[in-house]
């Protein structure tokens, strides 16, 4: 079973930065998924460098993307270049 590029995105909708209310996806923290058979790549950043959640991001990412069947391993990849801004964030998401 082949894995969508869309499937990846709607899964990351459920993954949310609990102190901003907003999904990671709307946030922009994701920069690029890249999909390998059943290996799922995920680059990503945080709203800070030194944000406490930067284990359990990583963590919910993967258990979100890790559901998609066909998905048989999640590498999520946090890095800080280029560094996150709220010009980021997709502006049909503020209410």
């Amino acid at each position: 079973m082949s894995v969508s590029p869309e499937q990846i995105t709607e899964a990351l909708r459920d993954v949310f930065d609990p102190e901003l209310g907003m999904s990671v996806v709307d946030l922009g923290l994701i920069y690029d998924t890249a999909i390998d058979a059943g290996r799922v790549r995920i680059t990503m950043t945080l709203t800070t460098q030194g944000c406490p959640l930067h284990d359990s991001m990583a963590g919910w990412v993967r258990q979100s993307v890790g559901r998609i069947p066909g998905v048989e391993e999640v590498l999520v990849a946090i890095v800080f270049d280029p560094p996150w801004t709220p010009d980021r964030i997709r502006q049909d998401a503020i209410r």
